[in-house]
């Protein structure tokens, strides 16, 4: 009926972050995304840190795919409340 890769994603699964400020030699990264685990789960992952440079890495575990994109969407906001923007 409808065509998958046309319809708009209402619940975004992955979310890259930067903010820049040179004033204060600032240029870093935020990305997360959900995963599916082994258990029928998902997870939260969580990478960060200066752009250009590796950065770390938090995976965080959760029940089902709709408790991650609720942690997803609320961390997002929190960093957009901190200044980052996201990237395109």
């Amino acid at each position: 009926m409808f065509d998958i890769s046309q319809q708009m994603e209402v619940f975004p699964t992955t979310v890259d972050l930067k903010r820049i400020d040179p004033p204060l030699n600032m240029r870093r990264f935020y990305r997360m995304s959900v995963q599916p685990d082994l258990f029928g789960g998902a997870c939260l992952v969580r990478e960060w840190g200066r752009i250009g440079f590796r950065g770390q890495m938090l995976i965080e575990r959760h029940p089902d795919e709709g408790h991650a994109v609720t942690a997803l969407l609320k961390l997002a906001a929190t960093k957009h409340r901190r200044g980052y923007l996201r990237s395109s």
